[in-house]
This record gives C-alpha cells, sequence and structure tokens, in this order.
C-alpha cells in the first residue's frame, strides 16, 4: 500500500481514534466557581491527534510548548491568511510568534502533511478586559452588553477562540471549517470548563453554528474595517447539541471529546509516578 505523505507528522505522534466509541461526554458541568476548575493542572505532555477520513486529514490538539514546530506552522499560516484578506491588523502579532497567552491551539493537516487550518485558545478569561471581544466592539453601543456578557460568564469557566484560519488553496473550505467549529467541545472538555466564545464575520459563524454555537443577539462591530459585520459566538459545554445545526457534527463531537478526554487522562496517569519520583 503506497504510504500516505501525512505520516511526516504521524510518525512523530498519532493515536488512532476508535470507531464505535462511546458517544458521551463527561458529566455536564454545572455552575461552579473558577477555584473549582482545574485549568491551572492542565498540561499536554504531547500533543493528541486523530484522522477525520472524511476530509482526509489528521486533526491536532497541542500547546506551544508541546510542540514548537507545529506552533510555528500554524502562527506563519495565520499571518499569510490574514495578509491575503488584507486584515493582518485583527492578528496580535506578538502573541502569535510567543504563545505565551495560548492554553491550547488546534490544527489540520492535510494528507501531503501541510497545515491547512487552524485556530487557537486562551483564557479562562478572568474578566472583559482579557478578551480581544472589548477592542473589537470599542466605539460602539453596544460594547457594555459585550462585557457584561462575558463577566456574566467568566465565574464558570470562558475560553476565547481566536486567530482561526482556513487556507485558500483547499477546495474543503467548508469542511475545514466545520472541523475547526468543533474546536469548542473538545477544549470545554479537556480543561472542564461551560463555556467558548469566538468572534468572527457573520457568514463565518454560520458555519460554526454547525458545531452548536449560539450567535449573541448583539449588534455587530464593523470589525476590523467596514467590509465586515462581527458577531460573538457562544458555546455552552451543558446544551450546544441542542443547538448544533447538523447532526453528523454532534457525533463526531461526540466521539472525538471521548477519545480525547480518555487519552488525556492516560498521559496525566502516565505523568503522576514520573512527578512523584522527581
Amino acid at each position: 500500500m503506497e504510504a500516505n505523505p501525512s505520516h511526516t507528522y504521524l510518525r512523530r505522534r498519532v493515536y488512532k481514534l476508535k470507531v464505535g466509541a462511546p458517544c458521551t461526554l463527561r458529566t455536564p458541568m454545572t455552575a461552579v466557581s473558577l477555584q473549582a476548575l482545574n485549568v491551572d493542572r492542565f498540561r499536554l505532555r504531547q500533543p493528541l491527534s486523530w484522522r477525520d477520513p472524511d476530509i482526509d486529514c489528521t486533526l491536532v490538539i497541542s500547546t506551544p510548548s508541546a510542540d514548537p514546530d507545529l506552533w510555528a506552522e500554524y502562527s506563519d499560516g495565520a499571518h499569510r491568511s490574514y495578509a491575503q484578506h488584507g486584515v493582518e491588523c485583527a492578528l496580535d502579532s506578538d502573541a502569535l510568534r510567543r504563545g505565551s497567552d495560548t492554553l491550547v491551539y488546534f490544527a489540520v493537516i492535510d494528507a501531503a502533511g501541510q497545515m491547512v487550518a487552524g485556530v487557537r485558545g486562551i483564557g479562562p478569561l478572568q474578566s472583559a478586559d482579557d478578551s480581544h471581544a472589548v477592542v473589537e466592539w470599542a466605539g460602539q453601543p453596544a460594547q457594555q452588553a459585550v462585557r457584561d456578557m462575558i463577566n456574566d460568564r467568566v465565574p464558570f469557566g470562558v475560553l476565547e477562540m481566536k486567530s482561526a484560519w482556513v487556507t485558500d488553496e483547499s477546495d474543503q473550505d467548508r469542511c475545514l471549517t466545520h472541523a475547526l467549529a468543533r474546536s469548542a467541545a473538545h477544549v470545554t472538555a479537556l480543561l472542564d470548563v461551560q463555556f467558548c466564545m469566538a468572534t468572527a464575520a457573520a457568514y463565518v459563524l454560520n458555519r460554526w453554528r454547525s458545531a452548536g454555537g449560539v450567535v449573541a443577539s448583539i449588534p455587530a462591530a464593523p470589525y476590523p474595517d467596514e467590509r465586515y459585520q462581527t458577531k460573538m459566538m457562544w458555546w455552552d459545554r451543558r446544551d450546544f447539541v441542542n443547538h448544533a445545526t447538523e447532526p453528523q457534527q454532534v457525533a463526531k463531537m461526540l466521539t472525538e471529546t471521548t477519545y480525547l478526554t480518555q487519552e488525556y487522562d492516560r498521559q496525566c496517569e502516565t505523568e503522576a509516578p514520573l512527578l512523584s519520583r522527581a
């Protein structure tokens, strides 16, 4: 059988997603204080990856420190994509270079071993001032509503997904966006937080609704310029399944999330004895 070029990445670190794995999430989170969360203890010793045969790609969840080379690819891709659309001003270039504010990132690797899409997550937010959304709605009447919506959810854990990009060279733009949209379910489960948010042009968020995101009823902001109508989207880990517009996305989110939490738990179990001997 001819070798798949994506093995360039897979040879380094790969985990097979078992078909027919139980489609259940961890116990749904109820309203708890941030002090009860396990975010501070979140560590990825090595990236988590699995195949999505529907798009013939490898999906990866990692951190800048766990795989700095892959992080550099993600950062380069974000700069290239945003520059092509003339909106590089929307990127925090310093943060992308250093990766210090990024808690986790999600990448899509095609069959040729090239990264074709990605998004990163920051948080948990301590207040609305930690979110770039406040900047995006600066000078807009709805800015206070944006602040209130974030601050009201902060006690229960809020992650912000940002700097999302999809290559213009792929003929699977919609499918790649669907893969990115599922990352909200993955990261809230891995970090055991209740909410995830993102901001993007309205037409992009319409695709992200496939994975249970709900567009906030806040007037759009003309950001980064008047060509775009930027909106805010929220995922609530307790009920995103009820809001997903595509059943196939729900099935994938549940199966993938179960796999990821199991693999992460195995990493933690393996690391615990090493730390005790340190």
